[in-house]
């Protein structure tokens, strides 16, 4: 999102070692109680070794024994002992050989993995896990850095979030403190134009908790939903009416084009959520439309049901700017504020979760000095509807 700067990690967050010293950061990060890989591939060696030791001394007692039992010549049993003597000269070399192997497919790659879900669950999400070879522990440590990835991600998202809120809320209860401040100090009269102000600012609030509580029941998949049959012309008429006393008093012209048969622009669909869908778009066209300037709404069939698409004659997107349109609090002009007509920053966040929720897709072309077309693509039929 533009404008955003990543947060750093509150020192309280770090855990610390006995001496006070922070955990250090990063892909070489290892815990006071880190998983060595020597460490796990000498054990291996001692414990397997050990057992194969015990195992071929005592085959070997046995073997000589059992010859001298069976009447065999002390030579013969000499013999058998020696072989099992030479047996153990070569075990040394073939555990060293097993051992190599297992150090490099298992004891080092589960260290590696170890040791740095110990770092992502003290708190350093940049921590990483080498992949090293083709196998199951290649497999583990790519979905291991997957995973922590989009924790990282998350976690990013939620401090730029937290910030964002904070920034949209201070605007209007600065404004709503200053007025209430000026009157109680006699700076202000209580006129009917301080009173609106004031109130004007709570609107300001309520609007964008609601757009928050929108946007979050649709993230989270609860966003109730009243399925019905949708008349898509029907609804792009509705919209014209709504915003053309808007658009004239803008010096824009508003326009509507539907094409295809009437069955054909019928969608099952929650219309409220579709008409939100609608204004939201023409909103933010309205608004970076010049005077002067077109607005147009389309609907026709679609392969799979009804495109609706909303164009500008505005200035554009910048193409560095296109895959940032649809985040939360994310605007093309970023020294606008609420008071220069801007909005929130959540309507085209809004737009993007509602298409999904019936299914649907969304689309954006734009270029500098072109305009901007917007295309909502939305399924005949759709799960949540059945």
């Amino acid at each position: 999102m533009s404008g955003k700067e990543p947060c750093d990690w509150p020192q309280a967050e770090r855990w610390r070692q006995g001496d006070g010293a922070p955990w250090p950061r990063g892909g070489r990060w290892q815990s006071r109680h880190g998983r060595h890989p020597g460490l796990l591939f000498a054990r291996f060696v001692a414990v397997f070794g050990l057992f194969v030791l015990l195992i071929l001394g005592g085959f070997g007692l046995l073997v000589y024994f059992v010859v001298r039992l069976a009447g065999g010549d002390s030579q013969t049993a000499a013999l058998l002992w020696l072989s099992t003597c030479g047996l153990l000269l070569l075990l040394p070399l073939t555990v060293g050989w097993i051992g190599r192997r297992a150090f490099r497919g298992i004891a080092k790659p589960l260290a590696a993995t170890m040791n740095a879900a110990d770092a992502v669950a003290a708190g350093d999400l940049t921590a990483r896990v080498p992949v090293t070879g083709r196998g199951e522990f290649g497999r583990l440590a790519l979905s291991f850095n997957r995973m922590v990835e989009e924790l990282e991600l998350a976690d990013q998202r939620r401090r730029n979030l937290t910030a964002d809120v904070a920034h949209e809320l201070r605007t209007p209860l600065q404004v709503i403190q200053g007025n209430l401040e000026g009157v109680l100090d006699g700076v202000y009269a209580p006129t009917p134009e301080h009173i609106a102000a004031t109130l004007e600012e709570t609107r300001q609030l309520a609007r964008l908790v609601e757009d928050l509580r929108v946007l979050s029941q649709a993230e989270a998949g609860q966003l109730p939903m009243h399925w019905e049959a949708v008349d898509v012309a029907e609804l792009i008429t509705d919209a014209w009416t709504s915003f053309e006393g808007q658009a004239e008093a803008a010096g824009i012209a508003l326009h509507t084009e539907v094409t295809g048969a009437p069955e054909q622009l019928v969608i099952s669909a929650d219309y409220g959520r579709l008409d939100q869908i609608l204004s939201n778009l023409l909103v933010n066209a309205l608004r970076h439309t010049p005077a002067g300037g077109a607005v147009t709404m389309r609907a026709a069939p679609w392969a799979e049901g009804v495109q609706i698409q909303v164009s500008d004659s505005g200035a554009g997107i910048a193409a560095e700017d296109l895959p940032y349109i649809f985040d939360r609090f994310w605007r093309g002009e970023r020294a606008r504020t609420h008071a220069d007509g801007a909005g929130s920053g959540l309507g085209l966040a809004i737009v993007r979760q509602l298409v999904q929720a019936h299914g649907g897709r969304i689309a954006v072309v734009s270029a500098l000095g072109e305009g901007t077309t917007f295309t909502v693509e939305l399924p005949a039929q759709n799960s949540g509807s059945k």
